[in-house]
C-alpha cells in the first residue's frame, strides 16, 4: 500500500506566481468583493491546498496557487483581480492511507464544497478514481492521473439580484397543499411553453406552468433535488443518467442541467428567478434536500470533492476498519453528522438557500440518518438541536421522510417539534383498505384523523403528517390502480430494483386493459384515493401528474429515467380532463372547510356550545361506534366532523365555524347501504361528493337529500361526502 503525499501533476499549470495575500478563513467557498476573491477551504488533515484557475474558453488549467495561510483547519488566500465567472477547483495535499481513513490525492481536480455554481458535469472517465483500478488490490494503490478534465470546475459569482419586494408567502401549515415535481419533467413536453427554455428552472417560472399551479390550487411546490448532482458510474455503462437527482456534488449549487441560460453563474440568476415568480404567485417553494450522503459512493467510488479534501472529517467511516464507509443510505457513504465540520456545511447550505435563494423550506431525504449519533437514530442529536435554535431555519417548513435503510431506521413519528414527516403509515394504511388488503380499520381511523397515536404525545399536530398516497418514489397514481408488480426492466436492473411490496391492487387484469368494467372501477378507485387524501387531517402532497393520469407503465422506480417515462404528457384526452377537474374540484373543496384544516386534534367529544361531537364514528347501521366495532372485520366506515366544534380562533380573533360533513367509505366489493345518523328535527343531508360519478354534484342545494330518506346506498368501492343542512 502507498502512503505517500503526492506532488501535483506535470503539465498544466505549475505552481504561479500570481500575487495572493493571506485573505480570510470565512466565509467558506469563493467570495467575490468587487476587486478580487477570497478563496476558503476547510480540511482538517491536510498538509496544503492548490486552487486551480482554469479558462473559461478551453477549460485548460492556467493557473495554480498554493493557499498561503491556514486558520482553524481553513486553508485560505485572496487573489486580487479575479471576478464573477472564474473556473476554480482545488487540489488537496496530504497522505493517501485508506485504512487510516485519509484518500488525499493531488492528482485529483475537487470540487468545492461551498461554490455557488459549477459548470460542467461529471465525465466517468477512469481518472476520476483516486485509486488504480486495475489493479488487484484495488483501493489501496494511488492513480496519479490528472483528473481535471473529467471533473466539473466552480464559479466565482455575483450574489446581487434585484428580488425587489420578493416575500414569503408564509402559508399556514394547516393550509399548505404540496405538489411534487421534478423542474424538468414537469415542463419538458409542455405544449405552451418556449421549448428554448422546457426542463428549466425558466421553464418552471413561466405563465402556462404558473397558471398550472393556480388552477389547480396548491400552495407550495416541492422540487426534487436541485443540487448540483452526478450521475453513478453504473448508470453511465448503460447510457442513463441519475434522473431524480438524489446523488449531490454540491450543495450550494443549482444543478446546471435546469439552466437555460448557460453554467457560468447564470443559473443561480435563473434559479432565483424563478422563486421570484413563484412568489409572487403566492406559491411556496420547498427544495427536497439529500444531506444524508454524496455523489461518491462507497471506498470503490470516484474522487470528485469531500473525499479529496478531507475524507475522515466528512463522511462515517467504519469504527474497525476506516477504509470502509458506514452505509446508512444504501448509495455507498453517509456524512459524518458527528464533525462540527460536516454539521457546519449542512447549516451553511441551508441558511444560503433561504437568505440567498429565498426558498421556503425542505424536505430532507432519509432524515434518520442525519440524526444518528453513534448508531442509534437519535431525536435529541446535535442536527435538531441546532436546526431547532436557529432564527433563519427554525422559521421555515422542515419536513422529514422520517427512515433511512439502517438498522432501526423506520422513525415515522419520532422528529421533533418544529418538523413535519412523511407519513408513510398513512400511504400505506389508505392504499390496503381500498386494495382489498386490511379489513381493520383502526390504524385508518388514526390516518384520516391526523395521526394522533404518532404526533400528539410530543406536542406537535394534525399538520405533522404530511399525507400522501404516492410520491415520485413508487407507482404512480394511475398505475397503482392498474400494477401489482413492477415492471422496472427499462432501468437495466432485471427488474430486481424497486420496491416488491407496493399494496397495490390491479382491479383485476395487470395493466392497461379495454375491459371498460374494470376501466371504470380504475377511475372509480383513483377517485376514492384522492377523495380520501383531501378529507383527511393533515397536510395533503399531490404527486405532479397524478390529476393528469401520467403513468410510468408500471415502473415503480423511474430514478434513471430521463425520458418520456418519466415527463408529464400534457396532451388531455376526455378521462384525464374529467381528472384533473375532479382533483381542482377536491383542493377547493379542502380550502374551503377549516373543518378539514383543523389545527388541533379531535377530542370525540362534544364541544361546548356546539351540536355535535367534534368528531363521531359510524358504521353502516348508522349506530356510533363502540370499541367493539373498531376490531371488528369491516371495509366500510363512516365519520361526521363537526363545524361547529373547532377549536381556537381565526386571524380576526373569531370563533372558527363551519359546515359539519359526512364522509361514508364503502372500501367493500359490492354496494353497502348505509343508515344515516339521526339528525335533528327538519335538518337534513346535501350530496356534495359521490366517487362514483365523474360529474361531481358541488355546491350548496346541489343535491339535497329528502328529509325523509333515512339511508343511502354507496356503490362498491365509493366515497360519499355530505353536508348538513340546516332545518
Amino acid at each position: 500500500m502507498t502512503r505517500s503525499s503526492i506532488s501535483p501533476p506535470s503539465g498544466g499549470g505549475a505552481p504561479t506566481r500570481r500575487k495572493v495575500s493571506p485573505g480570510r478563513p470565512w466565509p467558506l467557498g469563493a467570495t467575490w468583493d468587487g476587486a478580487g476573491v477570497n478563496f476558503a477551504l476547510f480540511s482538517e488533515n491536510a498538509t496544503s491546498v492548490d486552487l486551480c484557475l482554469f479558462d473559461d474558453a478551453s477549460g485548460r488549467e492556467i493557473d495554480r496557487v498554493r493557499l498561503p495561510e491556514t486558520t482553524s483547519h481553513v486553508f485560505h488566500g485572496y487573489v486580487p483581480g479575479l471576478g464573477p465567472g472564474q473556473l476554480y477547483g482545488y487540489r488537496v495535499h496530504g497522505p493517501y492511507a485508506p485504512e487510516q481513513g485519509h484518500r488525499f490525492n493531488a492528482a485529483k481536480l475537487l470540487v468545492d464544497p461551498y461554490a455557488r455554481a459549477l459548470a460542467g458535469m461529471v465525465q466517468h472517465q477512469d481518472e476520476i478514481y483516486g485509486w488504480t483500478r486495475k489493479q488487484q488490490r484495488e483501493d489501496l494503490l494511488v492513480d496519479e492521473r490528472d483528473s481535471a478534465p473529467f471533473v466539473p470546475k466552480g464559479v466565482v459569482v455575483d450574489d446581487s439580484f434585484p428580488w425587489g419586494r420578493d416575500q414569503h408567502p408564509s402559508t399556514p401549515w394547516p393550509d399548505t397543499i404540496i405538489y411534487e415535481l421534478h423542474v424538468k419533467g414537469l415542463t419538458k413536453l409542455h405544449p405552451l411553453i418556449d421549448p428554448a427554455i422546457r426542463g428549466t428552472f425558466a421553464g418552471l417560472a413561466s405563465a402556462p406552468a404558473i397558471e398550472h399551479f393556480k388552477k389547480l390550487g396548491v400552495t407550495a411546490v416541492e422540487l426534487m433535488p436541485v443540487h448540483h448532482a452526478a450521475a453513478e458510474g453504473f448508470l453511465a455503462e448503460r447510457g442513463l443518467d441519475n434522473y431524480w437527482g438524489y446523488s449531490t456534488l454540491g450543495y450550494f449549487a443549482p444543478d446546471s442541467r435546469y439552466s437555460s441560460s448557460g453554467d457560468r453563474g447564470a443559473q443561480v440568476r435563473e434559479f432565483k428567478a424563478m422563486v421570484k415568480a413563484l412568489h409572487a404567485a403566492g406559491i411556496e417553494v420547498i427544495l427536497d434536500v439529500v444531506y444524508n450522503h454524496t455523489c461518491e459512493g462507497n471506498h470503490l467510488g470516484p474522487t470528485l470533492s469531500l473525499r479529496g479534501i478531507d475524507n475522515a472529517s466528512y463522511y462515517r467511516l467504519h469504527p474497525g476498519n476506516r477504509r470502509y464507509y458506514v452505509d446508512y443510505t444504501g448509495t455507498g457513504n453517509s456524512l459524518n453528522m458527528l464533525h462540527p465540520q460536516s454539521l457546519k456545511l449542512v447549516m451553511d447550505s441551508l441558511r444560503y438557500w433561504v437568505t440567498e435563494m429565498h426558498v421556503d423550506g425542505f424536505r430532507f431525504d432519509l432524515a434518520s440518518t442525519l440524526a444518528r449519533e453513534l448508531h442509534d437514530v437519535d431525536r435529541l442529536s446535535a442536527f435538531f438541536d441546532i436546526v431547532h435554535q436557529d432564527p433563519i431555519l427554525s422559521a421555515t417548513k422542515l419536513i422529514a421522510e422520517p427512515w433511512d435503510v439502517g438498522e432501526g431506521g423506520y422513525q415515522v413519528g419520532n422528529f421533533p417539534v418544529l418538523w413535519t414527516e412523511w407519513n408513510g403509515r398513512y400511504r400505506d394504511a389508505i392504499r390496503r383498505f381500498w386494495g382489498g388488503m386490511e379489513r381493520d380499520v383502526r390504524e385508518l381511523g388514526f390516518r384520516l384523523t391526523g395521526s394522533s397515536d404518532l404526533y400528539q404525545d410530543d406536542g406537535r399536530r394534525p399538520y405533522a403528517s404530511i399525507n400522501f398516497v404516492t410520491s415520485h418514489d413508487g407507482f404512480t397514481l394511475h398505475d397503482l390502480v392498474r400494477f401489482e408488480k413492477k415492471h422496472n426492466e427499462a432501468n437495466g436492473e432485471s427488474n430486481r430494483d424497486g420496491e416488491n411490496d407496493n399494496n397495490a391492487w390491479n382491479c383485476g387484469a395487470e395493466g392497461e386493459t379495454d375491459e371498460a368494467t374494470i376501466g371504470a372501477l380504475r377511475a372509480r378507485q383513483v377517485r376514492n384515493l384522492l377523495t380520501t387524501l383531501f378529507v383527511s387531517q393533515g397536510v395533503p402532497m399531490l404527486v405532479a401528474g397524478d390529476e393528469l393520469g401520467r403513468t410510468q407503465r408500471g415502473n415503480n422506480n423511474g430514478y434513471c429515467q430521463d425520458n418520456e417515462l418519466s415527463w408529464i404528457d400534457w396532451k388531455l384526452d376526455e378521462p384525464r380532463t374529467q381528472l384533473f377537474a375532479f382533483v381542482q374540484s377536491l383542493v377547493a373543496f379542502r380550502k374551503a372547510h377549516p373543518v378539514l384544516r383543523r389545527r388541533r386534534f379531535f377530542l370525540g367529544t362534544l364541544v361546548h356550545g356546539a351540536g355535535h361531537k367534534d368528531l363521531a364514528w359510524f358504521g353502516p347501521d348508522g349506530e356510533e361506534m363502540s370499541g367493539d366495532d373498531w376490531s371488528a372485520p369491516t371495509r366500510a366506515i363512516g365519520f361526521l366532523l363537526g363545524g361547529d366544534a373547532i377549536p381556537g380562533l381565526d386571524d380576526q380573533g373569531e370563533p372558527v365555524l363551519d359546515d359539519t360533513l359526512l364522509v361514508l367509505m364503502n372500501g367493500e366489493r359490492a354496494p353497502l347501504r348505509f343508515r344515516l345518523p339521526a339528525l335533528e328535527w327538519g335538518a337534513r343531508w346535501e350530496l356534495l361528493f359521490d366517487t362514483r360519478a365523474v360529474q361531481q354534484p358541488i355546491g350548496r342545494g346541489a343535491a339535497p337529500i329528502e328529509p325523509a330518506a333515512t339511508d343511502l346506498e354507496l356503490e362498491a368501492l365509493s366515497v360519499v361526502v355530505l353536508r348538513k343542512l340546516g332545518a
